[in-house]
Order: C-alpha cells, then structure tokens, then sequence
C-alpha cells in the first residue's frame, strides 16, 4: 500500500477542512472559478435546459455559498432549491440577494425537509472528488435519486484527474508528473479573486466509475462530455472569452459533464 492509498478516508464527506467553518465558506466564496465558468456551468445549464422547463424544481447539491445555484435560477427560470452538508456555507448562501427559492442542511446523507421525488432536475457540482471511498459516492448518488422523480436528469460536474499537473487558468490537479489511482488523495490548487492560490485535498474519481455507480443508485442513459474551448463559444460569457489566451484548456479539457436519468 503507498502512502497516498494510507491517506484514503481522512477527509469527511464533502470535502477538505480548509472549507470548514466560517472562514472556510469565506475562503471558498473567493475562489475564482474562470475554468469552471467557461469549460463546466455553461455545459450544465445547457443540459438541465434540455429536460427540465421554467418552473420547474432544480436542487442543486452541494451549492456552498449559492453563487452557482444564484446562475442556474436566473438563466433556467427554474426554482432552484440549494443543499449543502456546511451551515456556514448555507448562511453565506441566504445572506446573498438570491434567485434561489430556499436552502437545507444535509445532515447523516440526507437533505433534510425534502421529500421523495421532490425535483425535476439535481445539479451537483465539484462534489464527487470531497468523497474519500466509492461507499461515499454511491451515497451520495443514491440520495439524488431519492431527490428525483422517475424519468429525471441529474447532471454531475467535476475535474478529470487524467489532467494531473496541468496548470489551467485558475485551478491546477495534483502534482506534475503523479499517477493518482482511483480514491487516491491529490491536492488542487484553485485560484482566488485576489490572484492568490488556495490548495485543497480532494480525492482522485475518474469519471469512467462513474456510470456503474450511477447505475446502481438507480439511474440510467449516462452520457458524458469533456467540453472544449471551441464549444464553449457559443455557450460562456464572450468577455470571459477574450480576456485569456486559455491554452491548458485548448490542449486538454479539464473538466467532465456527466447526465443520467432517474430510473
């Protein structure tokens, strides 16, 4: 056993201690996210755009301090519902001027005060790679489901550990030159608004495990998109477009959409 297979389960269920607390929800407010926003929420907008209708109700699991959820509300037209297993990350979320209809704590798995079969559509962003075991993404898989009305869409964002080393232009994924294996433990380098870096320990998913675990929390039709550069034309914010040359991003794209349809 190596020293990074030693490392597995350490963190808790949704992720790295240096989000923990007040300071940690402040901390991950700042992070500046230009990848994300360009390579991943565009995508998933558009995907939840395919299924789902104004109106209609979209939990966003694991919103942290609701900047995303705030996005999707206003560009879907939907009734976004945030859910987070962090109260202080909840408590940045409702202290915002926000499209987002309302917020509840996940506590033992489970988001509290909803019921079975409650959304139309789950969003679940930069979740999957907090979890240290596949036990912990079934679960988490599993209580989407719970969330989802049969014939349902949940859409899943997160990084491609493949990418390791790479420095894009606000995260970077391991160490250059490591090989992580599946639930091995790496650090992630995000940037903040203010420039500066602000590393994080996640764990190594390769999005291929991903459609049998999905499976077997009861979904079906997974289908998964690395989006690129030239995609994202017609879908990210033009003056985020132009303000970065985004070579990483051109050379190998970072990020994964993955959908699947409640059984």
């Amino acid at each position: 056993m190596n020293d990074r297979s030693r490392k597995r389960g350490r963190t808790g269920g949704t992720g790295d201690p240096a989000w923990s607390g007040r300071a940690g929800a402040e901390a991950f407010a700042a992070v500046e996210a230009a990848t994300d926003w360009l390579l991943g929420y565009p995508f998933v907008f558009r995907a939840l755009a395919r299924r789902i209708r104004g109106g209609d109700v979209l939990v966003d699991y694991g919103c942290g301090p609701g900047a995303v959820a705030d996005r999707a509300a206003r560009v879907l037209g939907a009734r976004v519902v945030g859910v987070d297993t962090s109260p202080e990350m909840l408590a940045l979320a409702r202290a915002q001027e926000s499209a987002v209809a309302e917020f509840h704590l996940v506590e033992n798995g489970r988001a509290t005060g909803l019921a079975d079969g409650c959304a139309d559509a789950v969003m679940c962003n930069h979740v999957i790679a907090s979890l240290p075991d596949e036990q912990a993404v079934l679960g988490v898989f599993t209580e989407i489901r719970r969330l989802l009305r049969p014939g349902a869409p949940c859409v899943l964002l997160a990084t491609d550990p493949a990418c390791t080393g790479r420095e894009y232009a606000s995260l970077r994924i391991g160490e250059p030159g490591e090989v992580y294996g599946p639930g091995d433990e790496l650090t992630v380098r995000l940037r903040r608004t203010d420039g500066t870096w602000q590393e994080v320990r996640n764990h190594a998913w390769p999005p291929g495990i991903y459609p049998e675990l999905l499976e077997g929390a009861g979904f079906r039709e997974v289908v998964q998109q690395h989006p690129t550069v030239e995609e994202a034309q017609s879908l990210a914010d033009p003056e985020l477009l132009r303000g970065r040359d985004w070579t990483a991003e051109r050379e190998r794209p970072p990020l994964v959409v993955t959908t699947a349809l409640a059984v």
